[in-house]
């Protein structure tokens, strides 16, 4: 008897119709001889509503109550769920990020895990239900609720898969059947990958694809839990596994990189003639950190005059925030002026077969440039590059970086 954990995201849950289709596919995979552990996001669209509600009363909301606020969505969601199943015969139970005693820091609306008391998930699987989570919630120490951040709910099935030592985490998606080489929107080629390393989809995660949590595969990774990513129409289907490097190398061809990615939800902020001493770095950056606030590229000029600029990026939804921040940083630390810019985006290539080809760095810069795209900063690592540019040119870049690097075709299967 295998143990799986499967998440269905707010699309899945979005109706009482979809609610039953998924409760149909629990009861099957527990009639396969498997014990079934179900995650559920709030019903499509109602965490959006729970914002705007929390922004009428108070903007910026108090952050302690809007936890408290946006964690109700997966209450509503768990417990229909838990009883359509119970309606089809088979007996299930619902439980809240509270009674699971999933125990995090304190940073609202971006906790980070703790700890796990897992104890009556087990006791519950021992008396033959199907138990029904309520991702994206916990609580912190003193028993605040807390909330996981956006796409927690695939942090909180792969956090349980790992304490629960499960056979599998399904994360199943009602809009699309896998991984894909790019976004299916962006370019017509796009291509379903069979398999992919926790790596590469760890940097398409954070680079902006939206199919998973980056912080849910970086967990994956850590603790060595296999994703199975499927489509929820058609759960019979192979959809993309995260594995491994070694196991996914195994499926690939003699590849450069495997996807293109983009993000929109960037924003630049330059400091301009700041005084190039030791430490100044740090005064800038943190107290942007302490206030969690997460920085992505950084540039830094060649000093002139002991002087030097500084840009950086940061998400569009933390822009109001950070620019806030730093003009009171610039101030202090005798900068010249702030400039700042929310209308770019930041569009990547991916791959791990990038460690063994060169070229691949020219061959993006000359098709960018090909296509009159300016590339304002530029970030590498082994498996990616960013490119940051003005927001109107991000699908043609995508389309042409796809292109280029030859990812459309047949999907694997």
């Amino acid at each position: 008897m295998a143990l799986i954990v499967q998440k269905y995201g707010g699309t899945s849950v979005s109706n009482i119709e979809k609610i039953a289709l998924v409760a149909k596919n629990a009861i099957n995979t527990k009639k396969n001889r498997n014990s079934v552990v179900i995650v559920v996001s709030a019903m499509a669209g109602e965490t959006d509503r729970l914002i705007k509600l929390c922004k009428k009363v108070m903007d910026p909301p108090d952050e302690r109550e809007f936890d408290v606020i946006t964690s109700t969505g997966e209450q509503v969601s768990s417990g229909l769920l838990a009883m359509m199943i119970k309606s089809m015969g088979q007996d299930a139970v619902s439980f809240q990020g509270h009674q699971v005693r999933i125990i995090t820091d304190s940073f609202y609306s971006r906790a980070k895990i703790q700890t796990i008391d897992a104890k009556c998930i087990r006791d519950a699987i021992k008396e033959d239900k199907v138990v029904v989570i309520s991702g994206f919630q916990g609580i912190d120490e003193n028993g605040n609720v807390t909330t996981l951040g956006r796409g927690g709910s695939d942090l909180t099935a792969v956090a349980l898969a790992s304490v629960l030592d499960a056979d599998s985490c399904e994360l199943y998606k009602d809009d699309v059947d896998g991984i894909f080489t790019t976004d299916p929107k962006m370019s017509k080629n796009a291509r379903k990958i069979h398999k992919i390393s926790y790596e590469e989809m760890l940097e398409m995660a954070s680079l902006g694809s939206k199919v998973l949590q980056a912080r849910a595969v970086e967990f994956a990774k850590k603790y060595n839990v296999p994703i199975h990513v499927r489509p929820t129409s058609k759960p019979e289907n192979e959809g993309t596994w995260v594995v491994s490097e070694e196991e996914a190398m195994e499926a690939m061809e003699n590849v450069q990189i495997s996807g293109v990615t983009y993000d929109k939800n960037q924003a630049k902020i330059t400091v301009t003639q700041v005084p190039d001493q030791p430490g100044i770095a740090a005064k800038l950056f943190s107290p942007l950190a302490d206030n969690g606030i997460i920085v992505d590229m950084i540039v830094q000029n060649v000093s002139i005059e002991g002087l030097t600029d500084m840009t950086f990026t940061v998400p569009n939804s933390d822009f109001k925030k950070s620019l806030k921040l730093t003009k009171e940083i610039a101030d202090k630390l005798g900068a010249k002026k702030v400039i700042s810019d929310d209308k770019i985006s930041k569009v990547s290539i991916v791959g791990v077969g990038m460690k063994n080809h060169s070229g691949v760095a020219s061959k993006m810069f000359n098709c960018l440039a090909n296509e009159g795209i300016n590339i304002m900063m530029i970030s590498t690592s082994e498996i990616k590059i960013s490119c940051i540019l003005e927001e109107k040119y991000t699908e043609l870049a995508v389309r042409t970086l796809h292109d280029a690097f030859e990812l459309g075709g047949k999907n694997e299967q």
